[in-house]
């Protein structure tokens, strides 16, 4: 286990990140970290600052694009209780020094998750994948963490949504908090009525995950 000033680069990729954030069409709010936990969440990853993924686990609390809708995972905040190590722990991590299956690093408010394949997910290593709660399988979304970063910040994700987005999510999204999402139903792999005529509620993303992602774990 490296230790915390192992971690911290002397040539960190924060000024980069921020770069990224100062030029991203999709609205993007940082939330700021904590001393303690942004250390203990660095350590927890065992990634150098010098990568964007640990810079953005030290400089922040995790990042809310667009109201919301997607959640970078970062060290925690209060409006986004998980970390990433946290969120991974006895999900892709077990507490040995096997390397994960993959790596759950974003996820969105209907219940889609982001991972890094570590060799579990696809012949993609190295690149992230998005859990399609429609689709209810991974799909390889062709590019590593700084791209999908710049993806979030800067893409399209307005067309990856579209048919995902109902009339008033902006205002139901940004009174989310950042450990729920919304269970739908008839479930969004379901045929059925567009995403406005079906019902949604917020439960925990825990929830959400072990019942979809957890599941096709199992199978």
């Amino acid at each position: 286990m490296r230790t915390i000033e192992e971690l911290i680069d002397t040539d960190p990729a924060w000024p980069i990140v921020q770069d990224w954030l100062r030029t991203a069409t999709n609205g993007a709010e940082v939330l700021p970290a904590s001393e303690s936990d942004r250390s203990d969440a660095l350590v927890a990853t065992q990634v150098t600052t010098r990568s964007p993924m640990g810079a953005i686990i030290y400089e922040t609390g995790g990042i809310l694009v667009d109201f919301g809708w997607i959640r970078i995972l970062g060290s925690g905040h209060p409006r986004l209780p998980r970390t990433l190590p946290g969120w991974n722990a006895g999900r892709t991590t077990h507490g040995d020094e096997k390397s994960p299956p993959f790596l759950l690093v974003a996820d969105d408010v209907i219940g889609g998750f982001f991972a890094i394949d570590g060799g579990g997910l696809g012949e993609a290593r190295g690149n992230v994948y998005y859990f399609a709660p429609d689709a209810l399988a991974w799909e390889d979304l062709g590019c590593g963490y700084s791209g999908f970063i710049r993806w979030c910040l800067a893409g399209d994700i307005a067309r990856f949504y579209a048919d995902y987005r109902w009339s008033t999510w902006e205002e139901d999204v940004a009174k989310l908090p950042g450990d729920q999402g919304y269970m739908i139903y008839p479930p969004l792999a379901a045929r059925g009525p567009s995403i406005d005529e079906r019902h949604r509620g917020s439960v925990p993303l825990a929830e959400l995950y072990d019942l979809f992602v957890g599941k096709k774990e199992i199978e």
